[in-house]
């Protein structure tokens, strides 16, 4: 009799589990993330090189894979190596890419004097749970849609270590690992650098994970906030410009008072210029034409200073004509040098 309702009840848990498996689908990979994909290589933001090929599609386990990964040596045209082959979906490869030229270049040459040839990679495509913690959500990392960035290395051969140079670099290194981090919460939608928490210490982490839409585009995520770094060193050593704007023209002179004029800066434009030439009263006029003993063209002078008086010399007699321009009395051979020449 026991058996007999053992075997019953055995039975009756085998068919209810099996009848079971109908109810529970296996979890599906989200769609925008093979929308993403799709997207990306539609608009060519990707192109095949030697330095990026093209992968078979992964798939498992789970949900974890691409369906068009690349397998990537080399960003800017194999201008910036990684230090082993990163497994990427398009749609980092081209972020990526984009905040070298923004973000790193920019920041290497004005800090350092020289690009960024290698990107230390700690880490692209790993089918894991976030912070490689067991039974967590799964991590960008399982989609190929995240890089682990553990350091640099320029041009003239100094590595950049983040472990090390995020606190104890120089100003400048550490500026630059600021700047970096900073321009990449303009990129990425998650940005998680040393200071985040326990499990960056030693790397900055960047995605493109979906966390919603707001107002302003995306919902992004950085961590530590960015913050204002130091300004980056002159490259050519040469100092600040003055705090001038150019020299001071006497011909754009302000007048104050009936011929005393003020020097400045800017354009004249606020005073006509007829009221310049008035500024001259009749007696400064004879007094400038006795000291400099030749014609005064009102009408095209500007000139606002009396230079120091020469030696006295006769003044001559005459008017101003209705024109401005001083005649003197007397006929021509008085006054024009040109007459006194015999004509041969």
């Amino acid at each position: 009799m026991t058996r007999r309702v053992f075997v019953t009840v055995l039975a009756l848990a085998v068919v209810g589990s099996v009848a079971g498996c109908g109810v529970y689908e296996r979890a599906q990979r989200p769609a925008w993330r093979t929308q993403a994909e799709n997207a990306c290589l539609a608009q060519h933001k990707v192109m095949q090189s030697e330095y990026i090929q093209p992968a078979n599609e992964m798939s498992g386990p789970g949900i974890c894979g691409m369906t068009r990964p690349f397998k990537v040596a080399a960003l800017q045209n194999g201008a910036v190596a990684f230090n082993s082959t990163a497994t990427l979906d398009c749609s980092m490869v081209a972020e990526l890419d984009q905040w070298l030229a923004d973000v790193v270049q920019p920041a290497a040459q004005a800090r350092f004097g020289v690009a960024v040839v290698q990107i230390n990679s700690m880490g692209s495509y790993s089918c894991r749970g976030i912070n490689g913690q067991m039974g967590a959500q799964l991590s960008e990392h399982a989609f190929g849609n995240a890089l682990d960035i553990g350091g640099f290395v320029l041009a003239d051969g100094r590595s950049i270590a983040i472990v090390h140079d995020w606190t104890r670099g120089d100003e400048q290194t550490q500026a630059f690992l600021r700047d970096i981090h900073g321009g990449a919460c303009d990129h990425f939608t998650t940005v998680l650098g040393p200071g985040s928490n326990v499990y960056h210490y030693n790397h900055i982490h960047v995605d493109l994970a979906m966390h919603g839409n707001t107002s302003s585009g995306p919902r992004r995520i950085c961590k530590p906030v960015p913050r204002t770094t130091a300004p980056a060193p002159h490259r050519d050593d040469l100092p600040d410009a003055p705090d001038i704007d150019d020299d001071v023209d006497m011909a754009q002179a302000r007048p104050v008072s009936a011929g005393m004029y003020a020097m400045h800066n800017g354009p004249a434009a606020s005073v006509p210029r007829q009221e310049r030439l008035q500024a001259f009263n009749a007696d400064e006029i004879s007094k400038l034409i006795a000291r400099t003993n030749r014609p005064l063209d009102l009408q095209h002078s500007t000139a606002t200073a009396y230079a120091p008086a020469p030696p006295a010399r006769p003044v001559r007699a005459g008017a101003m004509g209705s024109d401005g321009v001083f005649v003197p009395e007397g006929s021509p051979q008085d006054w024009d040098i040109t007459s006194k020449i015999p004509r041969r």
